[in-house]
């Protein structure tokens, strides 16, 4: 038998298979053929991130676009909304010429936002906070008095509220809130200059 001929008879078996699949998803419904889902996806899955990286010409968006097609037509067929499910392979390739010029219509749009706004985010005044080393960090919140540190680490790493703190403290959540600027305060004047407090 001829090469072409034996890949047009494996082609023809490998759709059969395919439409057969399609078929046991789309007549199963709501009570799901995982089975025929498992092995829909394993059939069709790599063609269409084939088809992804041939027009998107980006693995990640191969990707995407792989996922978002698959679960696509798996939930069409299991909700009866493709009308010929035997055509199953036009359905995800349809889906994918669809998804791949939303994906470039998208992309151009941002493209052309970044070309005439672009100028303005390079131009804009980002800061990133500075991140202390956690051992001063430490030191100075040992250095504290026993009050302050109390509300600061039940206020920041137990995320309680002030009342809450309050509470447990014997406080009014007034005071606490008053303990914690100035604990604050003193925390970061230790820590930006490096000693720790006088006790």
């Amino acid at each position: 038998m001829p090469h072409a001929v034996q890949a047009k008879a494996a082609q023809s078996a490998e759709s059969d298979a395919e439409v057969t699949l399609a078929l046991r998803i789309a007549s199963a419904g709501a009570a799901r053929d995982v089975e025929a889902e498992t092995a829909l996806y394993r059939h069709l899955a790599p063609r269409v991130r084939r088809y992804g990286l041939r027009h998107l010409r980006d693995a990640s968006a191969a990707d995407d676009l792989m996922q978002q097609v698959m679960l696509l037509v798996l939930d069409q067929l299991r909700t009866g909304r493709v009308r010929e499910p035997e055509r199953v392979v036009s359905f995800i390739f349809g889906s994918c010429r669809t998804l791949v010029v939303a994906m470039h219509r998208k992309e151009s749009r941002r493209e052309s936002l970044l070309e005439r706004h672009g100028e303005m985010l390079a131009s804009s005044d980002i800061t990133i906070a500075p991140r202390h080393d956690h051992e001063r960090v430490a030191r100075c919140l040992d250095a504290l008095r026993e009050r302050e540190r109390s509300v600061l680490l039940m206020s920041f790493y137990d995320e309680k509220p002030a009342w809450e703190v309050a509470d447990e403290l014997g406080l009014t959540a007034g005071n606490v809130r008053v303990i914690r600027h100035r604990g604050i305060a003193q925390l970061r004047r230790c820590v930006e200059s490096g000693r720790e407090l006088a006790a």
